[in-house]
């Protein structure tokens, strides 16, 4: 998808306009705000593929902008940067609803992978399949689409939180571990840090689509391995 427009949310000039001359090899398109509150104005109006969003920017935290994004039913890819390798500074952003995180400095190259990667995931593998309807307890997954319904209600999901639920429910009743789920969702390796990302979106998962989250019946941990959709 080289096509793809992607906006720069970073109040540096120097780092925004290293990422441009670096992605614009990829024949990306490619727009560039330095505040958040740009950012998310220039995304409810022209909706972009991918947001890389900057944690510290000058109005405010990267952190309630992407929050802010998800409560606008904003679902295009965001992939957070910051300068802090700090494990709470990640598992924040997962929080807020980010799909992936980067810390600085990084290399170009890793850089567009995980772009690639999270337009493959949001655009590329579902976006070109005929009518593929999966089902599960009493959710209803349209890969076609790339919606959730229960009953005639919509879940709001994310396109990262949409492929593990459609993953899940493909192997219905299997364990899973967590390093088949980052092959399958997330193309990492697995590594201690990758395989908190993956808990931490199963957690945001259940909060979608169980009942009561904190007492999971439809996304199970199976201890020692990882995970596994109960076909309820």
């Amino acid at each position: 998808m080289n096509n793809a427009h992607v906006v720069i949310v970073e109040d540096n000039p120097a780092v925004a306009e290293s990422l441009q001359e670096g992605l614009k090899r990829e024949g990306y398109r490619l727009t560039w705000k330095a505040t958040g509150t740009e950012g998310i104005a220039f995304v409810r109006q022209h909706n972009p593929h991918l947001v890389i969003l900057d944690v510290r920017l000058p109005d405010g935290s990267g952190f309630d902008f992407c929050r802010q994004m998800r409560a606008l039913k904003l679902h295009q890819p965001i992939l957070m940067l910051t300068v802090n390798r700090e494990e709470i500074d990640k598992v924040l952003g997962l929080e807020m609803g980010a799909d992936d995180y980067m810390t600085k400095p990084f290399s170009l190259n890793e850089l567009r992978s995980r772009i690639r990667a999270l337009l493959r995931r949001a655009y590329g593998e579902f976006a070109n399949v005929e009518s593929d309807v999966l089902y599960v307890a009493d959710l209803v997954i349209d890969r076609t689409r790339m919606q959730v319904w229960r009953g005639n209600q919509i879940l709001n999901l994310t396109p990262t939180e949409f492929k593990l639920l459609a993953y899940l429910t493909q192997h219905v009743n299997q364990a899973l571990t967590r390093q088949q789920i980052l092959d399958a969702v997330w193309g990492y390796t697995a590594e201690i840090e990758n395989e908190r990302t993956v808990n931490v979106h199963i957690r945001r998962l259940r909060e979608k689509v169980e009942a009561d989250p904190s007492q999971p019946q439809l996304i199970l941990t199976v201890p020692g391995i990882g995970y596994r959709l109960s076909s309820g």
